[in-house]
């Protein structure tokens, strides 16, 4: 049996070196952890403390809340304001599109019962945030689509997309969980979470903000960070307790306290930056080591049916969403492209099933890693060599 610290050794350390490989032949850095996760899973599972089975949920959620502060904190009244309704459009629509397709292939092709289909889909459902805002803000810095802010679109888009994914899932997981399907409640339960989110998140914000602005010389940033990543899970605990979207809260704290003090905004997001090295090697090499690939390899044909169809509505969702919008024929093919990319959210909760119990959670898993792998190389290579062809650059 090998210790706790030789596998952290060895999930920081392989997890880095995949990564550094496979960005060398110019594919996600993401891929090559959940691959190298998969290699553990062959070699070393068995010899695994149960310790990091333990505290795997955890990690899973704290890289989750990072993720979505880091959104939170990068995003101005400005920048929305430009992007408008598009953003808007493109947070709800493309999610929707591509999560009831999916309910309704993971029905009839796997045969789940349509709570267990739900939150598959959903899960399936959200874009990458590892994926999208990095190439994102790489895209912002060489000037590519700036006058219309299409990657600023593309990324708030994204952003509120894994919440709401995120919210649905989790309803329909209570559905599982509990037996009992009541649609009408649930969709008239989810606008209310979500606002709930928001709000309490901005309140939250400000609250921190206006005591971190008064102390602002007596805490270092590493503080400062500290102190809003404890206010993030202490609001994921909230949120679990009175049943909102903390997870759109999360991203409205980081919101108002760059509104409020663009330094401080700063200073917490480089600090982030830092911690997320270390934050997105567990999170995806986790997701990998977690898989049993007899049964992802039982998926297979049908695991790539079904993620095709959901890509297929997903791309109509942002076609429909854009319809209205500035972007002309080029720039909504690229927002077409820039959204086919999942990581995060699957590597994040593709093991909530499993982990409550749920029969089909080792097919759930299975699905969540098969999504990385094929649409998260796929994707990024698209974004990167489609970009330049369809937006228009001002450096």
């Amino acid at each position: 049996m090998l210790t706790i610290n030789a596998v952290a050794v060895i999930i920081l350390l392989g997890g880095w070196v995949f990564a550094r490989l496979f960005e060398k032949i110019r594919l996600p850095n993401v891929l090559g952890m959940v691959v190298f996760g998969i290699i553990c899973s062959l070699t070393i599972k068995e010899r695994t403390p149960k310790l990091l089975w333990e505290i795997s949920p955890f990690l899973k959620s704290l890289a989750l809340l990072i993720i979505l502060l880091r959104a939170g904190l990068g995003l101005s009244r400005k920048t929305l304001h430009k992007s408008g309704k598009t953003a808007v459009f493109m947070a709800f629509m493309p999610c929707l599109f591509e999560g009831t397709a999916l309910s309704v292939a993971l029905r009839y092709i796997f045969e789940f019962s349509w709570p267990v289909a739900g939150l598959t889909a959903f899960m399936l459902s959200a874009v990458s945030l590892a994926v999208v805002v990095p190439t994102m803000l790489d895209l912002k810095d060489k000037g590519y689509g700036s006058k219309k802010e299409v990657p600023t679109i593309a990324m708030a888009g994204a952003s509120v997309d894994n919440v709401i994914a995120i919210t649905i899932f989790s309803t329909f997981l209570g559905m599982a969980k509990s037996g009992e399907i009541d649609l009408i409640r649930t969709l008239t339960s989810i606008p209310l979470t979500i606002g709930a989110g928001i709000g309490i998140g901005a309140v939250l914000g400000f609250i921190l903000v206006n005591w971190l602005e008064k102390r602002y010389r007596s805490i270092r940033a590493t503080e400062k960070t500290l102190i809003l990543l404890s206010a993030a899970i202490f609001l994921g605990e909230v949120g679990e307790i009175l049943h909102i979207t903390a997870l759109l809260g999360v991203m409205t704290v980081g919101y108002i306290i760059f509104e409020k003090s663009n330094q401080i905004a700063h200073e917490i997001a480089a600090k982030l930056g830092k911690i997320w090295v270390f934050a997105e090697i567990i999170l995806f090499v986790i997701i990998g080591y977690s898989v049993d690939v007899n049964v992802a390899l039982s998926a297979g044909f049908k695991g790539l049916l079904v993620i095709s169809i959901g890509l297929l509505f997903r791309s109509l969702g942002v076609w429909i969403a854009t319809a209205f919008s500035s972007l002309n024929m080029r720039e909504r093919l690229f927002c077409v492209l820039a959204y086919l990319p999942k990581a995060t959210v699957q590597a994040a909760i593709g093991g909530v099933a499993l982990n409550n119990g749920i029969p089909e959670g080792q097919v759930i898993l299975a699905l969540a890693v098969l999504a990385i792998v094929v649409t998260s190389p796929i994707g990024l290579f698209l974004i990167r060599y489609f970009s330049p062809k369809l937006l228009e650059t001002e450096l």
